[in-house]
């Protein structure tokens, strides 16, 4: 079990954006991959033939792990008579040839959550046989402290129900799952996290800084705000800074820190499946809870896509960059990931991305 998660609709937990610096070492039911030359960090990456979408990358070991929404068995964002077709994880030994490991869970089990309906509902209902909201924004994060893999995911649905958090929290046994209550084994959880700042419905990032966690949330309003986290990373604490770069056009939003600078990356402005969105970018000297100050963009077209995540690897920051399917179609099986680095020439500056 989770320490701190209970399976209760009190329980919580948090998610993430992509981690920097992830602690903990490679389990032992993952075996190291050889080392194998890969794509260097400093290049610009283009993923492609991967059904995995507004995802993550963390890195274990040797061993690079991709986290995606899977969309090819059929879901379409707000078509309730689709399905939701889970997140899968791919790994690879050098983020070029990459191994499909199955979903991180059933998409077809059960949601133990009985804050609907008592005694839970399938996450096929949870994600998309009401409205079609979906279930997007897979984070997997590594908790600092016991080095436990949780796998956080939003479910807009769960707020247009009944003014729930879409947040969902599933404790995993390894960083390729399985996750959740069914998945049994020592970490097998499902929780539904109780927050107080980030109680809306939108896209998200967990943030490991330093051992502390935060979550940094996209309201239904279209600002941003953060909560910190309890100290298993499972629960906001309340408190937290709201609307933080003062906009309410923006979305996917990401931290990393370089030095004693904190840099709040997002989408601007927000729209589903658009391509050649803005990005955007604000800074803070005085640790996650700010002031926060907005400096401009980064890039203007995202280049052609929409910024999601940001990932630490290979002592370098990436950003995932969804290179959506033209004409916003809500089916997005084929669209393909970008994998941009970032740059901090000074403190408080990001350099510009090497595309428009």
């Amino acid at each position: 079990m989770i320490r701190a998660l209970k399976r209760t609709a009190c329980a919580a937990l948090v998610a993430a954006l992509a981690v920097v610096g992830l602690a903990g070492a490679v389990p032992s039911a993952v075996a190291a991959a050889p080392s194998v030359q890969g794509v260097a960090p400093d290049e610009p990456q283009e993923i492609t033939g991967i059904d995995g979408h507004d995802g993550m990358i963390n890195k274990v070991g040797g061993t690079y792990y991709l986290y995606g929404t899977r969309y090819a068995c059929g879901f379409k964002w707000q078509h309730p008579e689709t399905d939701f077709c889970g997140f899968g994880v791919w790994s690879s030994p050098d983020k070029v040839h990459w191994t499909d490991r199955g979903n991180m869970f059933d998409p077809s089990g059960h949601n133990s959550w009985g804050g609907i309906t008592p005694g839970g509902e399938s996450w096929q209902q949870t994600c998309v046989k009401h409205f079609g909201g979906g279930c997007f924004n897979p984070r997997m994060v590594q908790r600092q402290s016991d080095g436990v893999w949780i796998l956080w995911f939003n479910a807009p649905d769960d707020f247009r129900r009944i003014g729930a958090n879409a947040y969902y929290a599933l404790g995993c046994n390894s960083p390729v799952g399985p996750c959740g209550s069914e998945a049994g084994g020592p970490h097998g959880s499902t929780n539904k996290p109780n927050m107080s700042t980030c109680y809306d419905n939108g896209d998200f990032s967990i943030v490991n800084d330093g051992g502390s966690a935060y979550i940094v949330c996209t309201m239904a309003n279209q600002t941003l705000n953060i909560e910190p986290l309890d100290q298993w990373w499972v629960n906001g604490v309340g408190g937290g800074v709201r609307n933080v770069v003062g906009r309410n056009d923006v979305e996917s939003p990401a931290i990393f820190r370089s030095g004693s600078v904190l840099y709040l990356t997002y989408s601007q402005p927000n729209c589903g499946y658009c391509s050649g969105t803005g990005a955007g970018y604000a800074y803070s000297t005085n640790g996650m809870l700010g002031p926060w100050h907005e400096v401009g963009r980064i890039s203007d077209q995202s280049c052609g896509g929409q910024v999601r995540s940001l990932s630490w690897l290979d002592n370098g920051l990436v950003e995932w960059i969804d290179q959506w399917y033209p004409d916003r179609d809500p089916n997005q099986a084929n669209a393909s990931i970008r994998l941009e680095p970032i740059h901090v020439p000074t403190p408080g500056t990001v350099a510009h991305m090497t595309c428009p």
